[in-house]
């Protein structure tokens, strides 16, 4: 039975008056998405649900399949792959494009492959990853589309690993932040190759394409990308006041307009959303009844810290409930995700968070048990 709980939040709505409630915010992105990383919760979207070719910034699920490789011990940072002709025509010198210019033949450690396809953005070094890693670029492909499946992308589709224009290669910008977002937290270590400001290789110096690096906006990934059907887009993540945020735009005209858009969005959540702390990692926010245990009831609290970014002046419509398939069975092992809560603004959903039980609830007596069973069958579990 689905057994919900509403909580008081009015200590919070005690704080301090907020400031007044901003104007209301336009992107200037024909598509864009605004996310605070902490909390999981949407600050801002517009089209964001609206596929378009992401360019270059495929290149982040690419980077997503190596890094997970990686971790996993399939490969390692010194392990070298062979540059075949076909990467090197197709994504080195010859092809004009965005690349590392790894020379035909040689062999290139994993390593500086990453630096390559982050840093310089370089097509060859993404091609070079995919073959040497699949045996083929379609073979990666594969596992671009599996790993978009296991992070729920159900809107995009991957048909190559660089970017270049593919009609049947499209995406979303909630799709992307989601790929950014899991970049930035899952691969914390080699997320930080993102933010290094430049790469030298093959005796040719290139700085990180990465427009907002330097700017001194918290900016530190990830990417930009640029097709004629799609204008130019941009994938950014930032730590501001030690916060994540990570935010997708697309279809604007120019490559400054890009980097101008993301600055406003972050520079926009600041002034118009204040950071709140619901509850501290295991504060008991609720409890769940247990049947048939030594103990009736449990202690729920959420396994980290519950922070939310609300928007100025929508304290007094914030409310949360605690859902979780009840009553619990015994035996209850501490930690044990049962249900999640949901925080709102109104009716509008904020965030979600699991929620864990704080204490091992072991089976009670057999007479206890009974009493339970009596209790269902003449009043029903509420």
């Amino acid at each position: 039975m689905r057994s919900c709980a509403s909580l008081s939040l009015a200590a919070l709505l005690a704080l301090a008056q907020p400031a007044a409630a901003e104007t209301a915010f336009e992107s200037k992105a024909p598509r864009a998405i605004l996310i605070d990383v902490d909390s999981g919760g949407t600050l801002y979207r517009k089209a964001a649900d609206e596929r378009f070719d992401p360019a270059a910034m495929a290149k982040m699920m690419t980077m997503a399949v190596v890094f997970d490789a990686l971790k996993a011990g399939e490969i390692r940072l010194d392990q070298t792959f062979k540059v075949s002709e076909n990467a090197w025509r197709k994504g080195g010198a010859p092809s004009r494009g965005a690349t590392m210019f790894a020379a035909l033949k040689s062999e290139i450690a994993v390593s500086d492959l990453l630096r390559g396809a982050i840093v310089q953005a370089g097509n060859d070094a993404c091609l070079i990853l995919a073959e040497g890693m699949a045996g083929s670029e379609a073979a990666f492909v594969t596992r671009m589309n599996d790993k978009a499946r296991a992070l729920g992308l159900t809107a995009t589709t991957f048909r190559n690993v660089t970017g270049l224009a593919d009609p049947e290669q499209l995406s979303t910008a909630s799709d992307l932040a989601i790929i950014a977002d899991y970049l930035a937290t899952t691969h914390p270590e080699l997320y930080r190759i993102y933010a290094e400001p430049d790469f030298t290789w093959n005796k040719i110096f290139q700085r990180n394409r990465n427009p907002l690096l330097s700017a001194g906006i918290g900016v530190d990934g990830l990417s930009t990308g640029y097709s004629e059907a799609a204008g130019f887009g941009y994938a950014a993540s930032a730590l501001r006041d030690g916060h994540r945020m990570t935010a997708v735009v697309s279809g604007l005209p120019t490559d400054k307009a890009r980097a101008e858009e993301v600055t406003r969005l972050f520079d926009w959540a600041d002034t118009a959303f204040e950071r709140l702390r619901f509850f501290d990692a295991g504060e008991t926010i609720a409890e769940a009844k247990v049947y048939g245990g030594d103990a009736s009831a449990v202690a729920l609290a959420t396994a980290a810290p519950l922070d939310v970014l609300l928007e100025r002046g929508a304290r007094d419509r914030i409310r949360a409930r605690i859902v979780y398939d009840g009553p619990l069975v015994a035996p209850v092992k501490k930690g044990e995700t049962v249900g999640v809560v949901r925080v709102y603004v109104g009716d509008d959903l904020l965030v979600e968070k699991p929620v864990v039980t704080m204490a091992d609830i072991a089976t009670g007596s057999m007479q206890g048990r009974a009493l339970d069973a009596v209790g269902e069958l003449l009043t029903g579990w509420l």
